[in-house]
């Protein structure tokens, strides 16, 4: 009988850079992004998918880290919320959130704004009824909704080339 691999190679790209590491084969992606790679915006919330706190995207896709083992990602392609601030300073989408103090405890804030993110490259010009939907799985605990879907609707006027609507 062979003995399942405690330590597996990965190599994959997170924000733009390339990584390869040994690690546990049961590390979670959230675990291997925050403690090996010190990318501490994403957040670890409920650990079973539901806050949705830990949401980043893999390849192009919102995925809860807390739910994937990083080593199924080998070849993949991560973003988190650090990769998504621009190095010049804040997105159009994190300034809104500080702008209409969005951002609260700040603690579900990284989720809220990878899955926005996602919501307006899909949507440039979404309702606020679709951004409720959009954001549906993402757990406030402040329950400040009003101000966050305020945010993503301001956001998406400042992509557009408006002025920033409110919603």
């Amino acid at each position: 009988m062979i003995a399942p691999a405690e330590r597996l190679s990965i190599r994959l790209t997170v924000n733009g850079r390339g990584v390869e590491r040994e690690i546990s084969a049961r590390r979670s992606l959230a675990d291997f992004l925050r403690e090996d790679l010190g990318l501490t915006g994403t957040h670890v919330g409920c650990e079973h998918g539901v806050c949705g706190a830990c949401t980043v995207f893999v390849d192009g896709e919102s995925a809860r880290s807390c739910l994937v083992f990083a080593v199924q990602l080998d070849g993949a392609t991560v973003t988190t919320i650090e990769g998504l601030t621009p190095p010049e300073g804040l997105s159009p989408l994190q300034q809104a959130f500080c702008a209409t103090h969005a951002m609260q405890c700040g603690f579900c804030t990284p989720g809220m704004i990878v899955t926005a993110t996602e919501l307006l490259a899909s949507n440039p010009a979404p309702s606020p009824d679709e951004i409720r939907l959009a954001l549906a799985g993402q757990l406030c605990m402040c329950t400040g909704y009003v101000n966050i879907v305020r945010a993503v609707t301001q956001a998406a006027a400042a992509l557009r080339g408006g002025a920033g609507e409110t919603a």
